[in-house]
This record gives C-alpha cells, sequence and structure tokens, in this order.
C-alpha cells in the first residue's frame, strides 16, 4: 500500500525537489533509487536493500568517485540497521565477505512460483558451422543500409531450428548480444585501413540505424564516409563483425513474420521507453526480442522460453582482470529470462571455445 519515491537521473528538477522535501520531512517510506539515493536526507532510515549488489553500475567513475554498494554498507553500519545485498551471482568480494564470516548468507534455492531453472546447451562453433546469408530475392546483395546478402550469418544452425521451433509454439524468443550498433569495426578491403577514433584511436562503432559512426569510449561521432579515409577508394568501407542492428537484420531476413524489436540503450531513451517496451513483450506483442546487457536485468517475461546468446565468448579476452567473473555474471542472468512461468525455458551458448 505504499507508492514508492523514485530517485534517479532523469528526473526533472522539480521532481528531484518534491522527493528530496518527502525524504526530509519523512512522507516518503520507501524510495527505490539509483547511487545518489544514498545521500538522501533520511529522517529515520531503517533498511537499505542493494538489489543485483554484483552490477558494475554501481561504481561511481566521474566527479567523487565510490562504489554504491559498500557505500551502502558503510551508510547501514553508521545507522546500525540492517542492509541486504541481493544477487543471483554475487560479486567476489561478498562472497569472500560472507566465507570470511563478515556477512551473513540467506539462501533462496528455488524459483517463485514452482517455475523451474532453464536447460542450458552450448553450440559449438567449431562444429556448427556459421551459414552465410542470402538476401530476399529481388534485393541488392550488401548494399548500404540493406540486408547483408551473400555475407556472413551469426546464427548457426541449431539456433535458427530452436528460434524456428519456439516461435512455431506461440512462444517468444530472447537473443542477447552484448555489442551495441551494426559493427564494431569498419575497414576498408583495398587497403586494409581501419577506421578509428581521432580522439582516443579506439575503433569506431558502425550505428546503421542513427547514419553515424561512433566511438564508445570518449563519446566521438562522426558519418560514415563514403570513401577509405587512407587510400581513398571509394565504396571499399565493409562492415565486420556483428552488432545487435546486424543481428536484428538477420533475424528479418530468416523470419519475416516474426515481431521483433531492439532493447539497446541506444534505442530506449528513458525509463518511460523501456516501460512501455517490456510492457509490449509481457503482452506479447513482441516474439522475437534483441538486446544486449539491458536484457538481462531482471525482468519477468513468462512467455519468453527460449534464449540464444550469439556470442558468449565475449568480454572474456582483453585487459579486464574481472573478465571471467562478469562474463559468468551476465551469461547467468541472461539464462535467468527464460522459463520464469509455467512454460519451461532453455538456452543456447554459441561459442567457440567451448571448454
Amino acid at each position: 500500500g505504499v507508492a514508492p519515491a523514485l530517485w534517479h537521473s532523469d528526473l526533472t528538477s522539480a521532481q528531484r525537489r518534491a522527493t528530496w522535501r518527502a525524504v526530509a520531512f519523512g512522507r516518503a517510506p520507501v524510495v527505490v533509487g539509483a547511487r545518489s539515493a544514498l545521500f538522501l536526507p533520511f529522517p529515520d532510515l531503517g533498511l537499505i536493500v542493494v538489489d543485483e549488489e554484483h552490477e558494475s553500475a554501481f561504481k561511481q567513475e566521474d566527479g567523487v568517485p565510490y562504489h554504491a554498494r559498500d557505500m551502502a554498507v558503510v551508510r547501514a553500519q553508521l545507522g546500525g540497521i540492517p542492509a541486504i545485498l541481493a544477487s543471483a551471482t554475487p560479486s567476489l568480494e561478498t562472497l569472500n565477505n560472507v566465507q570470511a564470516g563478515r556477512y551473513a548468507e540467506l539462501s533462496l534455492p528455488e524459483r517463485h512460483g514452482g517455475a523451474r531453472l532453464p536447460e542450458i546447451s552450448l553450440v559449438d562453433l567449431r562444429a556448427d558451422k556459421l551459414p552465410r546469408l542470402e538476401a530476399p530475392s529481388g534485393s541488392p546483395s550488401g548494399s548500404p543500409g540493406g540486408p547483408p546478402g551473400g555475407g556472413q550469418a551469426w546464427l548457426s544452425a541449431t539456433l535458427r531450428a530452436a528460434i524456428a521451433e519456439t516461435l512455431d509454439a506461440g512462444e517468444q524468443v530472447l537473443l542477447f548480444l552484448n555489442r551495441r550498433g551494426y559493427a564494431p569495426l569498419t575497414l576498408c578491403r583495398a587497403c586494409g585501413y581501419r577506421l578509428q577514433c581521432p580522439n582516443c584511436t579506439a575503433w569506431l562503432v558502425e550505428h546503421r540505424l542513427a547514419g553515424r559512426l561512433q566511438c564508445h569510449h570518449c563519446g566521438f561521432a562522426g558519418r560514415l564516409p563514403r570513401n577509405c579515409p587512407d587510400c581513398g577508394t571509394e565504396g571499399s568501407l565493409v562492415a565486420c563483425g556483428p552488432g545487435v542492428e546486424r543481428l536484428a537484420e538477420e533475424t528479418r531476413i530468416l523470419f519475416p513474420q516474426a515481431r521483433s524489436a531492439l532493447m539497446t540503450s541506444d534505442t530506449l531513451t528513458g525509463p518511460d521507453a523501456a516501460a512501455e517496451l517490456v510492457r509490449a513483450v509481457q503482452q506479447h506483442e513482441i516474439d522475437l526480442l534483441i538486446g544486449t546487457q539491458i536484457v538481462a536485468k531482471g525482468h519477468h517475461f513468462p512467455q519468453l522460453t527460449l534464449v540464444g546468446v550469439v556470442d558468449a565468448d565475449l568480454g572474456l579476452f582483453g585487459g579486464d582482470l574481472r573478465a571471467a567473473e562478469r562474463t559468468y555474471q551476465l551469461l547467468h542472468q541472461v539464462a535467468g529470462r527464460a522459463g520464469r512461468a509455467e512454460r519451461p525455458g532453455r538456452v543456447l551458448l554459441q561459442t567457440s571455445e567451448p571448454e
């Protein structure tokens, strides 16, 4: 019977002022907020719950750096109140604190409502080779902005068959690829030049829906040139590798009758847009959902029974010391979207490193 007060960066100044005053004067018994909600003027705070405590988003990088999960524990200690750190995939720090006896452990071994955990299978891409994709008849092969006819496909035969079977049964499918945009790299097939950011030399990511190239490190953006900036050859720039936009293009060719939608930070412009998309999926107005890590955030889609992870190896390689931990957490969380109601779920992980 208590409507929670909200606190996050998308609120207007008037909304923030009203919420701040409601908290200060004790008129907001429950607050649901992002990191900075810890610093609201609670007159009599009695409990802090940190949901999905493993989330890297709890770390504040700019301004005053702090970790909101750790700050919540400090805040609870100062007030002599309990703090609950909730997660299906706890961080290594939290697990260590449990093992050392600093934190108590409360285990929930079963899913809510009697739902079963999904069956998880590996698709070994060394044996189940990715096929080539044929464009629909009458469409130019590989034209800019058009279907990638004759190019590399990113869904294996095993995953395609599972998608078709699930859609035929009237159930929903989630395809997960933690890579925004159309392609992570654009290079010149004449000279091999790779389009990179002029500020930080990271590869520029093509966002075809927005018609631009973007650096995901510093935010630089520009239009895709017609000629190679290095050798000047016209029409030689090609997209390499898949992003979610390219995956959506492939699914439209393979499953033209399926109602599909993208769920990424680029396509959802705020809380209202996110809530509307979640509502559409829950009402089965969408058959096939394609998304990045946003889709792994605890959403409950009762009719979603198949999760296909297009590249389960993504994130395991590079300089991140937490690569294994974060990859496990992300795959576990996205797998948890399947079979959350009475219908059983299954998860297919496409990988070139099944061991």
